[in-house]
């Protein structure tokens, strides 16, 4: 099928993505919906083909997304979209140029991680009870919070990752690459705890599912928010909340950026500096709290 039309290569291009690269459905609607937005502004321009655009006219898109409310973060999402099917179709010798050569969409602000406090980190993991749920729910969350874990990798570790004699665990992070990892003195007794009810041999799961493989990533989200409310969280509360606080409180205590980096096991270490604009934060609580000219009360003006 000749794709002639800007529809037609998007049409086909959307295609290729589900069918040949292995996108997922989710990730297939994303850049349908991204893609949809540039379809409606080129048919209100009367352009019907991709070479009919250029940076110029891709300019006046973003402005018009723009002036149409779409948030920064979404603008950038919306242009990488775009950036991918000219891309593709730069590479299928279907278009001779660049649309957007030289388009920069507006600067986003990083968005700062969510974490808890230590009180709040302790209260969350102290799960209550001598059950078999209450202290496989225990030693999840203090492993979790023990030693900075990706969702994915605690939900894949197996008895065979863990060294409790020698207080570490093994974990195999993305792109295969592997971390040995402290755990805590605390994440320690609750994996022994928990392994006493709990077939552990080597190859078995440290934390179980439904017919015994391992517990999925959507147990885990459902289980840590469920106990969050119990313990009369105010706010929803996540599993990678606790990646984060551990990130956080362990810079907070160390300073050291280096070696959370290499905890977090992040590639870059740009990636691991956002915590340090989370540690500015705690900074600067304390000094306003504690400074007797921090701040000016209301009543002083």
């Amino acid at each position: 099928m000749m794709a002639d039309t800007l529809p037609q290569q998007v049409a086909l291009w959307l295609q290729r993505l589900a069918l040949e690269r292995q996108a997922s459905a989710h990730t297939v609607a994303a850049y349908r919906r991204d893609l949809d937005k540039l379809l409606a502004w080129a048919e209100t321009q009367g352009l019907c083909r991709a070479a009919e655009l250029d940076p110029e006219r891709m300019r006046a898109f973003v402005a018009w997304q723009h002036r149409a409310g779409l948030a920064p973060r979404s603008l950038q999402r919306l242009l990488s979209s775009c950036r991918s099917l000219f891309r593709d179709l730069r590479r299928q010798g279907l278009l001779s140029h660049d649309p957007l050569a030289g388009v920069r969409g507006p600067k986003v602000r990083p968005k700062l991680p969510q974490v808890l406090d230590t009180d709040e980190a302790a209260i969350l993991v102290e799960v209550q009870g001598d059950d078999a749920l209450a202290r496989r729910d225990r030693a999840m969350l203090e492993l979790f919070y023990s030693s900075g874990l990706r969702l994915s990798e605690l939900t894949g570790l197996r008895w065979k990752d863990l060294d409790l004699a020698n207080a570490e665990v093994r974990v195999e992070g993305k792109g295969r690459k592997v971390r040995i990892l402290p755990v805590g003195r605390f994440a320690v007794a609750a994996l022994r705890a928990h392994a006493e009810g709990t077939p552990a041999e080597a190859e078995a799961p440290v934390f179980p599912g439904r017919g015994g493989k391992p517990i999925s990533a959507r147990a885990v989200q459902l289980r840590v928010s469920q106990l969050a409310m119990r313990s009369g969280f105010p706010r929803h509360v996540h599993p990678h909340m606790l990646r984060h606080s551990f990130a956080s409180h362990v810079l907070e205590s160390s300073g050291d950026l280096r070696a959370v980096q290499e905890l977090l096991g992040h590639a870059d270490i740009a990636t691991t500096q956002i915590y340090t604009h989370l540690d500015f934060q705690h900074l600067s609580r304390v000094y306003d709290a504690a400074h007797p000219r921090a701040r000016r009360k209301p009543d002083q003006d």
